[in-house]
Order: C-alpha cells, then structure tokens, then sequence
C-alpha cells in the first residue's frame, strides 16, 4: 500500500496500521492530489546501563569543578526560591 485516498481512510484503516507497522510510508491523497505523507513512528532507542569507569572518564575530560554538600544545597534552594517563591519550608 503506497497511497490512499481521504475517502479510504475508514475503511482501510486496518491495511494503514498494518503497513505502518511494517514501517511503509503511505502517501494521503485528496481530490487527486498528495497532501500529505504518513510516516510511522520511531521508537526511541532504549536506555543502556553506563559503566561507572566511563562515567569517570567523561567527567575527567570535562573538567567540572567539585562542590561541596553545602554549596549544592544553597544552589538547589536558591533555585527552588526562584521558581516556586518564599512559601517554601
């Protein structure tokens, strides 16, 4: 299945799905024109569990200063004031 028209949609839908799900792109057509084409969707690619070495490589090579309990803390409230007010406790 390579188009279909406007008018097929509801009684093809089925042969759309299945198309779409084979990874076929469909073209729409109205009034003997293309309007639009159908793509199916991609799925995102899946997490992969990241080894503690390279995870320590990578912030080597960034060279991303250290900061202390204290000062995430202070940085991390001052953010909070910021975005949601002075109602915090």
């Amino acid at each position: 299945m390579n188009y279909i028209t406007t008018t097929n949609l509801r009684t093809k839908s089925s042969q759309l799905i299945t198309a779409l799900k084979k990874g076929a792109s469909i073209s729409l057509i109205h009034r003997s024109k293309i309007v639009a084409v159908i793509l199916p969707k991609t799925e995102p690619k899946p997490l992969t569990k990241t080894d503690i070495n390279e995870l320590k490589k990578l912030a080597k090579e960034l060279n991303l200063q250290k900061t202390t309990y204290k000062e995430r803390e202070s940085r991390y409230r001052k953010h909070l004031l910021g975005k949601y007010g002075k109602s915090l406790s």
